[in-house]
């Protein structure tokens, strides 16, 4: 069985992507000046600390620096190549006690972003260019002597070092994207990137695969029948970030909750009193309850502007004490609408009212049993308490795709036919220490 599921597990592994996201140029310069805890362009101009990180040894005693100021800290796409990293410093330099002088350390840094062996996306510096150039001078005479003498003692390759040391944090937190999530106590949630991510004009496009584990096991989900792309935005979108999730993406959420035996529920009932035909098996004050199992995968459909799930249950009917015993069987085909929010990294999804059902008789030891007197009996109940059961299991929702220290802002969620786009903002959450 192992062997067999591990097969299966390596078949899981090749599908194509089922969600991703597009980071936006607007993105871009919020995200990726915060990432990592470097500060923006407005903080940067009162900051010294990212002159510190760098550790700027080209300094002589001679030439000490007694004042640094960052007046920019930017990146910038290069469609089809990576980022550019652009850092200015000023640097207030003594060359003597009477005078001062202000140097302006420029670095540009080319970045792009790869898959390591481990599987997971690395930012990585491609190139590493540092100038210096004097700005202004106390000093009567002219300095350009002084200015040349500086720019022999800058260290080009410990320079490029302190730069590519700014990327391990982005870096740790790159990895925290492919985190498991917790979505009940046997289920996890993991996302995947396919390769490395596609820089635009667009913006940065990652596509993910999503992976489910249920006590600890990935368990194969059924393939998409339908390979899914990242949809192209029509226009420059506002958002920092548009996340995108495909139709099989949430099909296999409620498969893997299945597997789980998340939806296996079980429905007291009261009926009085009990049709004859039951009442001949058991006492009418007995207690009658209904389980439901799963007898097909749950599936989920999209339409514009609508969200559906399509349950096919089988509900056993029976006396629940001491043992349970059943005496009739009912298949349920059910269509309930689906609501999606999102608070900070979670998709809530829950089921509104059922919009249609059927009731069929599957098996019984009371004889036939007419397809009304069935709906009178337990229709009103399933119609209740199905969607009820089920949104306690969902109460928690989903983790989305996210790095850690991040969390998503203003918004909304488009339902397309197929796929669901997700445009929201970025929010830099407050590090403590």
């Amino acid at each position: 069985l192992s062997i067999l599921l591990s097969l299966l597990v390596l078949t899981h592994t090749t599908r194509s992507p089922d969600c991703g996201g597009i980071l936006t140029p607007s993105g871009l310069s919020y995200d990726l000046t915060d990432f990592g805890g470097l500060p923006t362009v407005r903080a940067a101009r009162d900051c010294t600390s990212v002159c510190a990180g760098l550790h700027l040894h080209f300094c002589s005693r001679r030439n000490p620096i007694n004042s640094v100021k960052v007046t920019e800290l930017s990146l910038s796409l290069i469609p089809d190549t990576g980022l550019r990293l652009t850092i200015d410093v000023d640097l207030g330099i003594t060359p003597a006690p009477s005078t001062t002088k202000v140097m302006r350390l420029s670095i540009l840094a080319d970045l792009h972003v790869e898959m390591n062996p481990e599987g997971n996306l690395e930012l990585v510096t491609s190139a590493c260019k540092p100038t210096v150039e004097e700005m202004q001078s106390t000093e009567e005479i002219e300095s350009k002597s002084s200015s040349s003498d500086v720019d022999k003692e800058i260290n080009i390759d410990k320079i490029c070092l302190e730069v590519s040391k700014l990327l391990l944090l982005p870096n740790e937190q790159l990895i925290s994207l492919t985190a498991q999530f917790p979505i009940t106590p046997s289920c996890q949630v993991q996302y995947l990137p396919l390769a490395a991510p596609v820089f635009s004009e667009q913006g940065i496009t990652i596509s993910l695969q999503t992976t489910f584990q249920v006590a600890g096991m990935a368990i194969p989900l059924p393939v998409s029948p339908v390979p899914f792309s990242m949809p192209e935005l029509v226009s420059s979108s506002p958002s920092h970030l548009t996340l995108a999730f495909s139709e099989h993406f949430y099909t296999s959420f409620f498969f893997a909750l299945e597997t789980a035996g998340a939806f296996n529920m079980t429905i007291p009932v009261k009926i009085t009193p009990l049709p004859w035909q039951m009442g001949s098996l058991f006492q009418e004050d007995l207690p009658v309850i209904l389980r439901a199992v799963l007898r097909s995968s749950p599936r989920v459909v999209l339409e514009e502007g609508k969200a559906a799930l399509k349950l096919f249950l089988t509900i056993h009917v029976g006396a629940g004490s001491p043992a349970f015993q059943s005496f009739l069987s009912v298949n349920a085909d059910i269509s309930a609408g689906l609501l999606l929010s999102i608070t900070d990294t979670r998709m809530t999804i829950s089921t509104a009212v059922i919009e249609d059902i059927g009731l069929s008789l599957a098996a019984s030891d009371v004889g036939p049993v007419p397809a009304a007197l069935l709906e009178e009996l337990f229709l009103p109940t399933i119609r209740e308490e199905v969607p009820a059961q089920m949104n306690v299991v969902l109460t928690e929702g989903i983790f989305l795709p996210h790095v850690s220290s991040f969390t998503y802002t203003d918004v909304s969620v488009v339902i397309h036919k197929d796929y669901v786009l997700v445009p929201c903002n970025l929010k830099l959450q407050a590090r403590t220490g």
